[in-house]
């Protein structure tokens, strides 16, 4: 019988929620047996094999390829899981929610302190994906199943949360493993 998949993404963040199931230290070695990663940098498989059962997502949406990637997901899961603060709600990339767009740019491209760019050029490039006017928590792109708060949530989140789904029980985490005061 063939084992369940997971798939991982980031997006706008910054890889510490991945990090973070990196810390479930030998535990990996039981989700090993328990499940095949599919399209995830953890086994840097860079499209899907198929149906996936749970899709663990981490980072905001800031731009067109990120908006791609989360409805992929949604398409391939059965389950999708927000993990962490940028995808449940913007988190630092969402900081830029304060400055409109074209001050951004132009502060990044052309007016910052360290720019150099005599020629005052905008990068303008097919493989740079356009930003959007907002950065966007998952939940408002497409439907999440489940969220996990933290900055990152702790190895012990994302393990009770991922063993709970994969014995088909309620995901049921206890306040220890959530509070944050």
């Amino acid at each position: 019988m063939s084992k369940p998949k997971i798939a991982t993404t980031s997006l706008a963040g910054c890889f510490g929620c991945h990090m973070s199931l990196l810390d479930i230290d030998d535990r990996i070695l039981q989700l090993i047996e328990l499940v095949d990663f599919d399209k995830s940098p953890v086994d840097d498989i860079k499209t899907f094999t198929g149906r996936c059962l749970v899709g663990l997502v981490e980072g905001s949406c800031a731009n067109e390829e990120n908006v791609r990637v989360l409805q992929d997901f949604r398409r391939h899961c059965d389950v999708l899981i927000s993990v962490g603060d940028c995808a449940t709600m913007g988190g630092l990339p969402a900081m830029r929610n304060l400055v409109p767009l074209k001050e951004c740019l132009e502060e990044a491209y052309l007016n910052g302190p360290t720019v150099f760019n005599p020629d005052k050029i905008m990068p303008n490039d097919a493989e740079v994906p356009l930003l959007l006017d907002r950065v966007y928590p998952c939940h408002e792109v497409v439907k999440i199943d489940y969220h996990l708060p933290g900055c990152p949530p702790s190895a012990d989140t994302l393990w009770q949360a991922l063993t709970a789904l994969l014995g088909d029980k309620p995901v049921e985490l206890p306040y220890e493993l959530i509070k944050y005061d």
